[in-house]
């Protein structure tokens, strides 16, 4: 065994970025990793949390664990800030105490979508959803209670790995002539293999303890999700129709930006990472589910 093998957590660990994390996680020997689902550990659970960091010298905390169910979150509002927020603010607290560097992911939605230029960090956040108001309380405790903490913003995440617009869209390919998706919201797509990269090159580069603080992370590009299920539809071969509508004919619960471009020029300076460009990703992504 290495003595000097850092530990790294990953709470959250059936997600798509935790899943992500696993499949990578091999070729960083010398990183013991943790990986906990939510039966595992729940991190609202103050005193799990308090035994588990006791009970394991943790050098890195990756907090993938969170509460994403959007439109659910406008109607359980208590569980989402108590996952959200209150959880992470508990993860904060023990992180310092056990001088491990938290890395917290948060979200695009903490924006309201009003910019016309991609977000910067430094950006004033203003959520429109009960959701994005739970990730930025989580962003804001995480600060207040934790020093070193790296927060990461990421937008539209995919993967291979559980349910998202992409796995969505090839089921709805298969099943149905015609779709109609949302053309008049922008962001980019972000595929969780590519943040999980970005995550340990983050790591691995011993910077992360200084040069902390709020990071912005996507794939590289802007579209819509229109354009979005057009790219998938061209590489998956579907003859599905995918029609433009607005996003006044596709009432929903919460709240969405209206744009949520990720400026991450940030992230690219501060450590050595590239970002692909999010139709690269996509292509990959797909020949895994192919």
């Amino acid at each position: 065994m290495n003595n000097n093998m850092q530990t790294i957590l990953v709470t959250g660990a059936n997600g798509q970025l935790g899943n992500e994390l696993k499949v990578i996680a091999k070729n960083y020997l010398n990183y013991k990793f943790l990986f906990v689902s939510k039966e595992e550990l729940a991190i609202e659970n103050t005193e799990a949390v308090k035994e588990f960091f006791t009970t394991h010298l943790i050098n890195y905390c990756i907090n993938c664990a969170a509460y994403t169910a959007v439109d659910k979150a406008e109607l359980e509002k208590e569980n989402a800030f108590l996952i959200n927020a209150v959880a992470v603010s508990t993860l904060a607290k023990i992180c310092a105490l056990s001088n491990t560097q938290l890395i917290h992911i948060s979200t695009d939605y903490v924006f309201d979508g009003t910019s016309t230029q991609p977000y910067k960090e430094t950006d004033k956040p203003s959520p429109v959803s009960l959701y994005g108001q739970s990730k930025l309380q989580g962003e804001t405790l995480a600060l207040q209670y934790c020093s070193s903490v790296i927060i990461i913003r990421t937008s539209w995440l995919y993967s291979s790995f559980r349910n998202n617009f992409v796995k969505t869209m090839l089921r709805l390919m298969k099943e149905k002539e015609f779709i109609n998706v949302v053309s008049d919201q922008i962001g980019c797509p972000t595929y969780a293999a590519d943040l999980a990269l970005a995550i340990m090159q983050i790591i691995v580069s011993k910077k992360s303890n200084t040069n902390p603080g709020i990071y912005h992370y996507s794939n590289a590009g802007i579209t819509t999700w229109h354009e979005f299920a057009m790219a998938i539809k061209k590489i998956a071969g579907s003859p599905c129709i995918i029609n433009p509508i607005n996003t006044a004919q596709y009432p929903t619960a919460a709240k969405r930006p209206k744009y949520s471009i990720l400026d991450n020029t940030k992230i690219r300076e501060v450590f050595p990472i590239i970002i692909p460009a999010w139709e690269d990703s996509l292509l990959k992504c797909l020949h895994l589910l192919a």
